[in-house]
């Protein structure tokens, strides 16, 4: 993925830790989205359910104000969710997020977290948004909603190579 979106993760090594593929039937992967705590800011997060919806994802979408127990709980009654997208437009994410680290061990949560927004507070950046909110837990950092859907399909693509059989080998008559 060659975008301006920072991305602090390895993608194959987050899939080689997601749960197998949905069971069949049920070919619409499912992502859980949301928008952190303390940030009422829905448009954005209506948009990205819409558009991940169009783009054949099935979205528990938790609306906002979310904690981040809330974030687990719903990973906890959809184990096959591809990722789970937290939002924050008021740059309060490290915050609201800061027991994310022990939330993820305690629900044994297997799939990325991504988080994506306006990241901190004011105008100025200190430029360590991304490493404070990895040093919490998080998976991935995506500064451009545009890059959310690529992502996914990286995501997808990696998850597959991990989990399909491997190609039968063919004998060779001598």
């Amino acid at each position: 993925m060659q975008t301006d979106t920072a991305v602090i993760t390895d993608i194959p090594c987050l899939a080689a830790r997601l749960p197998m593929p949905a069971p069949p039937g049920a070919d619409r992967p499912l992502v859980i989205l949301g928008v952190a705590a303390s940030d009422p800011h829905v448009v954005a997060n209506h948009l990205i359910a819409m558009h991940l919806r169009e783009n054949g994802f099935e979205v528990v979408n938790l609306g906002a104000c979310t904690p981040a127990l809330a974030f687990m709980e719903a990973w906890q009654r959809h184990p096959s969710a591809l990722a789970i997208l937290i939002g924050s437009l008021n740059g309060h994410a490290v915050e609201d997020l800061a027991d994310l680290a022990m939330l993820k061990r305690d629900f044994q949560v297997r799939c990325p977290i991504i988080v994506g927004g306006n990241l901190s507070v004011g105008a100025v950046k200190d430029g360590e948004e991304h490493a404070r909110l990895i040093a919490i837990g998080v998976d991935a950092v995506l500064t451009d909603a545009d890059d959310i859907l690529p992502f996914l399909q990286e995501l997808i693509a990696a998850r597959d190579a991990v989990t399909s059989p491997a190609e039968p080998l063919r004998s060779i008559a001598p």
